[in-house]
């Protein structure tokens, strides 16, 4: 699933190629994966307005149109946003083509979990998919003085908190592995019993590894890329998500891999506590 860094370069790679350029029409192959709005249906709304805007909340893109229309983007497991800047034959788990005044932009989705939902735009942030998400780990807002605050009345699996979006918005779980792995934190313990020394290291390490995430353009197993087509390269760089029976980078130990919060999780149980 794509998470806050891979959500961000998409945003990112859109923004280069399709603000201010115009929905004139609308391809809709398979209707579940658009919502419309009190009676609006999405395609009818859309067609013919600009793009004047795209941004990110948690894992969710929010693109602003023209009379005070938007529609939120979430990709959920599988899904992709890819512009082309000529037609395109759309795939074969391509569900909707925006065709704009210059080039398309292709939603994609191989498990239909992902959506495209139009909303006015002074609402969007109320809609309940938004409204309960957590800080985002990457603006001013958020510390580690925050982030004690909200881990104090947690008794669950600290890896299981991080993979709580009410708790913070974007965090999945490939990083949710990094950062406890960079933390020396098992993911197991149980979030209200860091020590204030292991929240702050927590706190940058969570901060370190979306950075980095960003920079390194996303990672890239299975379906994911950005905006062109481009797959990431962080997964260059991971120490244990994924790496579950190999060794560790840091002290050569056997790395473990268990099951927590209904994820695969994988950790170094020696440089882990």
């Amino acid at each position: 699933m794509p998470e806050l860094p891979e959500v961000e370069t998409i945003r990112r790679s859109l923004c280069q190629r399709i603000l201010n350029l115009r929905i004139e029409d609308i391809l809709i192959r398979w209707p579940g994966a658009v919502e419309g709005y009190e009676g609006k249906t999405f395609a009818d709304t859309v067609k013919g307005l600009r793009i004047q805007s795209i941004e990110r909340r948690g894992k969710y893109l929010l693109f602003t149109l023209e009379e005070g229309w938007s529609f939120i983007a979430h990709m959920r497991m599988t899904g992709r946003l890819v512009y082309h800047a000529q037609g395109q034959e759309p795939e074969k788990h391509t569900h909707v083509v925006l065709k704009l005044s210059s080039g398309e932009v292709h939603f994609t989705d191989t498990r239909k979990f992902g959506r495209l939902q139009l909303v006015r735009t002074e609402e969007r942030l109320k809609q309940p998919s938004l409204a309960r998400l957590g800080p985002e780990p990457l603006e001013g807002g958020f510390s580690a003085e925050e982030l004690a605050r909200r881990l104090a009345p947690r008794k669950l699996a600290i890896k299981a908190a991080l993979l709580d979006q009410n708790l913070l918005a974007g965090v999945g779980n490939i990083y949710a592995d990094e950062a406890l792995f960079r933390a020396g934190i098992a993911p197991e313990r149980c979030a209200n019993s860091l020590t204030k020394e292991e929240t702050e290291k927590l706190y940058t390490a969570i901060c370190q590894v979306l950075e980095e995430g960003i920079a390194a353009n996303g990672t890239s197993f299975r379906d994911y890329q950005d905006a062109n087509g481009e797959k990431g390269d962080f997964q260059k760089e991971l120490n244990v998500y994924g790496r579950g029976g190999e060794a560790c980078k840091c002290c050569g130990h056997t790395l473990e891999r268990i099951r927590l919060a209904g994820r695969s999780t994988v950790f170094c149980p020696r440089c882990q506590r």
